[in-house]
């Protein structure tokens, strides 16, 4: 790896409604730096880019680097930096742009990426990150403020499960109904999480599918 080369890689996991944000920041002949921190009642897409936000300011931050690799599994997180349109992440996105076009300006070579690794392709770097993530067990401290998108989400839960409830007690209802199953041959649920709609999962045509 090149000495003017800073790797980030970060992850996320929920526990007990507290969300771990890890990240780790590589770069050549510089000791492992590690971030841990702990946010109640966020969505998961928040916490990630929290903790983006927080390693590309102190990559940004060290004159000789001149090239940030960001790795992360939750890519859709990191795709809300460049999104132009209103959302519920701006407070993040608007200070990681900020910081951006500062590096940016520093020297015309100046770049970043961004590398998608899902967790399930146990590469080194992520695994360590997708290990300390997991490892944390908070103990919730009450009373405490929810996000607006914390809150969709409750409200998404519920009505899947209102949902659910009236499906399984109709007297309507079809029957030879084919179950989705995933690369895993797991059966896809119904889900709130990576910020769009759960038949994406199903990695065809969503038309098609419905």
């Amino acid at each position: 790896m090149s000495s003017h080369t800073a790797i980030v890689v970060s992850d996320t996991s929920i526990k007990n409604d507290i969300t771990t944000s890890i990240s780790h920041i590589h770069i050549h002949d510089q000791p492992l730096v590690k971030m841990v921190h702990h946010a109640a009642f966020v969505t998961s897409t928040e916490a990630e880019l929290f903790a983006i936000r927080y390693r590309i300011n102190q990559a940004c931050n060290k004159e000789s680097i001149s090239k940030i690799i960001v790795i992360t599994d939750s890519i859709h997180a990191a795709k809300k930096i460049f999104d132009n349109k209103s959302h519920l992440y701006q407070i993040h996105t608007s200070a990681i742009l900020t910081k951006l076009k500062q590096f940016f300006m520093r020297g015309q070579d100046n770049h970043i990426k961004f590398w998608e690794c899902p967790s399930r392709l146990k590469w080194n770097l992520h695994k360590c990150v997708d290990k300390d993530s997991k490892a944390f067990k908070p103990i919730p401290i009450l009373p405490n403020k929810s996000s607006w998108d914390y809150c969709m989400k409750i409200d998404s839960n519920e009505i899947i499960k209102q949902w659910r409830m009236t499906f399984q007690a109709s007297d309507g209802k079809g029957r030879h109904f084919l179950d989705l199953a995933d690369e895993n041959f797991e059966f896809i649920e119904p889900s709130y999480t990576k910020g769009g709609p759960w038949l994406q999962s199903f990695g065809h045509s969503n038309s098609l599918c419905a």
